[in-house]
């Protein structure tokens, strides 16, 4: 099978070819955000970092926004920064360069402020968006395919429905020698001895343990129960109980293949395979660690309903909950329902879900992008700010 994609200097493929407008540190949010509305084909990213952080974070940060920027669905970036941040944006524009996608750079106190600096940065993003006009769609097959997995706003459904049928799509591309990024690590919790028998190393085994046992230490040195927190509210009253309830239903949305490796946040993953993403279960966070890794698509899996996106990776909103269907119909890409005389089963709807995926990566778009829900994202950091 074969997917519509842009080809990228790298080798990688895109199914979007937006110029990013990223911003490096929060105090350039507001401008990098005005620059994306001025220009059609322009999109921001905006996140709380940057600056005044332990330099543990500011590694993270900037690794985070390195791999944002190499992602294979911007066709160019377009770094903004404050002037006197703590990440250094040159180094950010080297490694991104190194794709061989255009970067340029624009710094709000060297323009003179916020008006020039909005000025000339609509001249530069629309002089990118032209030149990337020019790039057309190629066929791929789907090994060039990365997709990510999401749940959020969990219920019963989820576990049931929703999150199987996302895995059941997971083996199909991997089967198919794709690349499939999971993560929420907090969502392992209970559950992680089941992750651990699918290792496909002793040593990928000792990582899922590792990073398990790190999540649950960060939570007990705030010295608070993690209850409320994970299941969150929302999720009890969906019906979930604890956490390794949840945990039970979330991680069979990654499917049954090997998983072959562990990767640290922000990291770029470019091996074909089944891999997990140590992160965060909060959607702004989680979102940006996927497309930092590299992945075109993302599926999210909910319950009771989240509307998030993300500004340059589609989002594809799946449920398995009639209700949700029927009132968040603006949000909800496609309703998995399985019927009780078995003529629709998860595989079947696995089936689904792939194709939905390819039909995405040739350009349909998702009901997020269309609502331009996403635009404000963030990147996930260990320490205090300072």
């Amino acid at each position: 099978m074969s997917f519509l994609g842009f080809p990228r200097e790298d080798g990688s493929v895109g199914v979007r070819n937006h110029i990013g407008i990223i911003s490096v540190v929060v105090c350039a949010n507001d401008v990098t955000l005005k620059i994306a509305q001025q220009v059609e084909g322009a999109v921001a990213f905006l996140h709380d970092q940057g600056c005044t952080q332990t330099l543990v974070d500011l590694d993270q940060v900037t690794r985070t926004l390195v791999n944002l920027g190499k992602n294979s669905n911007l066709a160019g970036v377009l770094l903004v920064s404050l002037g006197c941040e703590s990440v250094l944006i040159d180094e950010i524009r080297e490694k991104i360069a190194v794709s061989g996608k255009p970067v340029k750079t624009l710094g709000i106190q060297k323009t003179g402020g916020m008006l020039p600096a909005i000025m000339e940065g609509s001249r530069i993003a629309q002089e990118m968006v032209i030149k990337a006009s020019t790039i057309r769609r190629e066929t791929f097959d789907d090994s060039y395919l990365s997709i990510g997995v999401k749940c959020g706003a969990s219920d019963t459904t989820s576990g049931l429905i929703s999150n199987p049928a996302a895995g059941a799509a997971f083996d199909i591309i991997y089967d198919h020698g794709g690349t499939c990024i999971f993560g929420e690590t907090t969502e392992f919790l209970g559950a992680e001895h089941i992750l651990m028998r699918r290792a496909a190393t002793p040593e990928v085994k000792k990582r899922i343990e590792e990073i398990v046992t790190r999540m649950e230490k960060r939570a007990k040195m705030m010295g608070v129960d993690i209850r409320g927190g994970q299941p969150t509210t929302g999720n009890i009253k969906g019906g979930l109980t604890t956490i390794e309830e949840k945990s039970l239903g979330a991680i069979v949305k990654a499917g049954t293949r090997p998983i072959h490796d562990v990767y640290e946040y922000g990291n770029k993953i470019t091996k074909k395979g089944l891999f997990i993403m140590d992160s965060p279960g909060r959607e702004p966070e989680f979102l940006t660690g996927v497309a930092a890794a590299g992945v075109q698509i993302i599926i999210f899996s909910t319950g009771i309903g989240a509307p998030q996106g993300f500004p340059f990776v589609p989002v594809l909103k799946i449920t398995g909950n009639p209700k949700t269907e029927r009132y968040l119909s603006d949000h909800i890409d496609k309703f998995i329902k399985l019927s009780e005389e078995g003529e629709n089963t998860i595989a079947q709807a696995g089936e689904e879900i792939y194709e939905e995926i390819k039909a995405i990566a040739s350009g349909k778009k998702t009901k997020a992008e269309v609502l331009g829900y996403g635009q404000f994202s963030n990147i996930f950091t260990i320490g205090p700010v300072i």
